[in-house]
């Protein structure tokens, strides 16, 4: 499997196990990894710190444009406050039309393996591989709770990520959905490890049809 300059997109709704599925696809494939949904994070945190609301277009827009590789690094772009920030900016044109451009220049300078919610569809349509990655809702919720340490009422977990999951689907722009070219992979009954090799087996079969 040559993985020179190989574009992987894999999208999916969040805790469906698409983050660590990316990136140990990236290390095996010896691709560099982005996870595109810290692009949004990063944005979304970056509003929050100015005491701006995540949905105002301008003040979304602006934070994307000031976004720097650094604030990929912070160690505050996760949890419940985080999340709802991410997926509001999200839903901004200008926002992800901001970020755009450096998820393109990431993958094609050496090829890459990139996550979130429109890679196939829109950063790289032309993408060697599309996967979208999902699971019930349940196992969403559950995953999610579990990586909270099990803080806070499952019922609640589970009705933030219903709510993060219509804004996705339901955005005018870039709204969640597999690529007609995609592969799902549904990961509610497998493992890591599972996952992985189906992956692989996925990337295998596309790369031998595209030789």
């Amino acid at each position: 499997m040559r993985a020179a300059r190989m574009i992987v997109a894999v999208d999916g709704p969040a805790a469906a196990g698409k983050g660590t599925l990316a990136r140990r696809l990236a290390a095996h494939l010896g691709l560099p990894y982005l996870d595109t949904g810290l692009l949004y994070r990063a944005t979304g945190r970056l509003v929050l710190d100015a005491g701006a609301d995540p949905a105002d277009p301008a003040a979304a827009e602006a934070a994307a444009r000031r976004l720097r590789a650094a604030d990929l690094s912070r160690t505050d772009l996760r949890g419940p406050a985080q999340d709802d920030a991410a997926s509001k900016v999200a839903a901004v044109p200008g926002v992800r039309a901001a970020l755009l451009e450096f998820q393109r220049r990431f993958g094609e300078e050496r090829g890459a393996v990139l996550d979130g919610r429109d890679i196939g569809t829109v950063v790289f349509p032309q993408a060697t591989v599309k996967l979208f990655v999902t699971a019930s809702a349940e196992a969403r919720a559950r995953r999610r709770h579990a990586e909270r340490g099990g803080q806070g009422p499952l019922a609640e977990v589970a009705a933030e990520m219903a709510a993060r999951d219509a804004r996705d689907a339901g955005r005018d722009v870039a709204p969640l959905a597999p690529a007609p070219d995609a592969v799902l992979l549904d990961t509610t009954a497998l493992d890591a490890e599972a996952a992985f090799r189906a992956a692989l087996g996925i990337i295998a079969a596309k790369v031998k049809l595209s030789a």
